[in-house]
């Protein structure tokens, strides 16, 4: 099986995250590190989407400047488009794997797509 992560390797929750993806027998690991290469709008829009949720909902508050902006209340293009212009407001990790995407928080959501 492969698996995307999403990754910021100053998280915890990421670095767990792929630490249990790593260990796991028979997964091809692709880390891409969003804050050096960021997801295009369209793939950000789609890896929400196959995770059920919306833009509002992987919307990182700790550490940003997402509540003053209003994001949280925002239309979903706003967000994306937030999103895309500064990644670190993109929660994390976001996994995708043939099996579906989701955003590992905490780490053992993973287990519903592996």
């Amino acid at each position: 099986m492969k698996a995307t992560i999403w990754h910021n390797p100053k998280c915890g929750t990421s670095r767990s995250t792929l630490a249990l993806l790593e260990d796991r027998e028979g997964v091809e690991v692709s880390v891409v590190e969003y804050l050096k290469t960021p997801p295009t709008r369209a793939k950000l829009a789609q890896l929400f989407a196959d995770a059920g949720m919306t833009p509002a909902e992987g919307l990182r508050l700790r550490g940003t400047d997402a509540q003053e902006r209003g994001l949280p209340h925002a239309d979903a293009d706003t967000v994306l488009d937030a999103m895309v212009a500064d990644p670190i407001l993109i929660n994390r990790p976001l996994v995708e794997t043939d099996r579906g995407v989701r955003l590992c928080r905490p780490k053992e959501r993973i287990e519903d797509i592996l």
